[in-house]
């Protein structure tokens, strides 16, 4: 099941990509932060409430954790405004501190690991602006996610139930340096929330990811002088 997901999502990004101008394709690895931040309703409905399922989980904002992604892309349109689809491995999650006595908020005093892997097709418009010779672009997108991978520890009856499928917003910003030729390298920061929380029973819980990129993109080819229809003198000898 896991392998058609991922064939059918790079096969309707490539169907896609065929309807506009190819602007370059590339790869990157990333850095990721990822946290938790949780909503118990019926506390916030009855603070007075002292029954345990208002108590546990309590409201909080997890540990931050971190590890890592990785993906490649594809980049089409004009000279200022692109498509950029990818296909990505990320992970996600966040690192907790169990609560062991809800009635008197006793934790467990040590953090342990949230762990959520997605396989995901982020789409991008990417507002792209010359800065000297380099390049400063700013991407507005959305990301479409399939939980590849779940291992959760810490508040199992709500981190154990993230759907199989979710979608999530990103704003991303980069800086790219054009290397040899065709190539350039450049870094991302990516501000990846959830754009609505997921809902478990009486929990809410909204996860946002924190992603440092860095990767190498290949242009297509500048066309020169002698790519034109015109005929070429080539010497007496012709």
């Amino acid at each position: 099941m896991k392998i058609r997901v991922v064939i059918a999502l790079g096969l309707l990004s490539a169907t896609l990509s065929g309807q506009f101008r190819y602007q370059g394709v590339g790869i990157f690895g990333s850095l990721t932060s990822g946290a938790h931040y949780y909503k118990n309703l019926l506390y916030e409905q009855n603070p007075s409430d002292t029954s345990l399922a208002a108590l546990y989980p309590q409201n909080h904002h997890s540990k931050e954790r971190l590890s890592w992604g990785a993906g490649i892309f594809l980049e089409m349109g004009g000279s200022k405004l692109r498509w950029q689809t990818e296909l990505e491995y990320c992970n996600k999650g966040a690192s907790e501190m169990e609560v062991v006595n809800p009635r008197t908020g006793a934790r467990s005093g040590s953090y342990e690991p949230n762990r959520l892997a997605y396989i995901q097709w982020n789409n991008y418009a990417k507002f792209y602006f010359p800065a000297g010779f380099n390049y400063v672009y700013v991407m507005p997108g959305i990301r479409l996610e399939y939980l590849f991978r779940s291992s959760p520890s810490v508040f199992l009856p709500v981190s154990g139930a993230f759907p199989e499928f979710w979608f999530s917003g990103d704003l991303g910003v980069g800086y790219e340096i054009p290397l040899v030729k065709r190539f350039s390298v450049f870094v991302e920061g990516h501000w990846n929330p959830d754009i609505i929380r997921h809902e478990h029973d009486n929990v809410n819980i909204r996860s946002r990811t924190l992603e440092l990129r860095v990767g190498v993109v290949m242009r297509p080819r500048k066309r020169s002088i002698d790519d034109c229809n015109a005929p070429v003198y080539k010497g007496p000898a012709y």
